[in-house]
């Protein structure tokens, strides 16, 4: 399954039964996390031969100087999650954040969103939307590999499931391919 995530992002309006109910989604979603663990990690030094052929390093946008397109009410947007990494083999470092609004009680779904800056510029830009909060979505994981955005899901199999209650814990992988962000599913990486 392919789909292009679209740069644009719709406002949306929440109501307080929302809140309550990712607030009980965030409490199975915590319940879960308890029992998995993520893979151990491993490093390897550069060698003197990768720092001769290394670009200059260049930083990666700040999601903190970012305008994320949420309207939150009287709440401030808030970056939950980031990883960065070249996404368009132009050496120089993007940034993907994942967004929510900063709820005084439960959690807000998230939007996961692409930042690059230009050189000498003094903001972010957000060139992609890769998740619309407006699709329920709770991010758990997110990380930038071997050129390709890697996340871990919760969400519903329909309008008919519980807010409560995610019942879809899935994988999901974004490469650029020809002027935006493709979005694949890893086969048997979706769970009901």
């Amino acid at each position: 399954m392919q789909q292009t995530a679209v740069p644009e992002l719709a406002h949306t309006h929440t109501r307080p039964i929302h809140w309550v109910a990712t607030a009980t989604a965030l409490a199975g979603v915590v319940a879960l996390s308890s029992v998995l663990q993520p893979d151990s990690a491993t490093a390897a030094q550069p060698t003197a031969a990768d720092a001769k052929h290394a670009p200059a390093a260049v930083a990666p946008p700040d999601p903190a100087k970012a305008d994320f397109p949420l309207t939150c009410g009287p709440v401030k947007a808030v970056v939950v999650k980031k990883a960065t990494g070249d996404l368009d083999g132009d050496h120089r470092p993007e940034t993907v954040a994942v967004v929510h609004c900063d709820s005084p009680m439960g959690t807000p779904p998230d939007g996961v969103y692409v930042l690059t800056q230009a050189a000498g510029a003094t903001a972010p830009r957000l060139v992609a939307t890769l998740i619309d909060p407006k699709d329920s979505i709770t991010v758990r994981d997110i990380a930038v590999r071997d050129g390709a955005v890697a996340a871990h899901l919760y969400g519903y199999s329909s309008p008919d499931v519980p807010r409560c209650c995610p019942d879809v814990n899935e994988s999901a992988k974004w490469q650029w391919k020809n002027g935006s962000f493709v979005r694949s599913t890893p086969a048997g990486a979706q769970s009901v």
